[in-house]
């Protein structure tokens, strides 16, 4: 078996690994070519279109306890379990659609989880009706430059499983009633949705997010 590099343990290290394609990566993108495309065309994208929004927060949701591959991997029998993540749909779901997802092999079957995302339907629809839109309630969330670390390595992340912006999402969302939104799947999603940028210094997508970001224009 090979030995590493001195330039690859660096990165290891750093968090960071070259794909085949030469590309260096936050190392959590692995190999498998769906988590690929999801790190280079996704994760950290700026998002403002509520249902997409909706969808990532009910996923955030169901990965608890998983692998977000997991989850990932079974995103398109999600969509269409869920009618594509139509909030008004779903929130008009009842005991009969319950019965029939926990019979849906395609998705995550747990009765707690799926009762959630019907629940968070319904408070989606009022948080709407209060914001003007999920967006608008989401981004007034973004942490400040300022609270966001000035370099950000795999050592800094590590320390970050939650923030003070995450908390205070989470906090919101549970005084609205919505369930399966603790601080840590906050994050999750803020990161996800591009209310921080966490792909790591010496990713090659961290430079293209930013961009992103920069050109994004915050809900309001």
């Amino acid at each position: 078996m090979a030995t590493p590099s001195g330039t690859s343990r660096a990165r290891i290290a750093q968090g960071l690994a070259r794909g085949d394609d030469g590309v260096v990566r936050c190392r959590w993108a692995g190999s498998d070519p769906l988590y690929l495309r999801y790190h280079d065309e996704e994760w950290g994208f700026p998002v403002a279109d509520d249902r997409r929004l909706f969808e990532k927060i009910c996923l955030e949701g169901f990965q608890s306890g998983l692998s977000w591959l997991t989850i990932l991997r079974k995103r398109e029998n999600f969509r269409a379990a869920f009618r594509h993540f139509d909030r008004d749909h779903v929130a008009r779901f009842g005991a009969r659609d319950v019965s029939r997802l926990l019979k849906d092999a395609g998705i995550v079957r747990h009765r707690g989880k799926i009762e959630s995302t019907v629940n968070n339907a319904r408070r989606a629809r009022e948080l709407a009706r209060e914001h003007g839109s999920l967006a608008s309630f989401f981004w007034s969330f973004e942490p400040l430059a300022s609270d966001r670390p000035k370099r950000l390595s795999w050592s800094v992340l590590l320390t970050m499983p939650q923030t003070p912006a995450s908390l205070a999402l989470s906090k919101a969302l549970k005084l609205r009633n919505w369930t399966f939104v603790g601080p840590t799947t906050a994050y999750a999603f803020m990161q996800a949705m591009g209310l921080v940028n966490d792909h790591l210094e010496g990713c090659a997508i961290r430079e293209k997010v930013e961009q992103a970001r920069a050109r994004f224009q915050k809900p309001s």
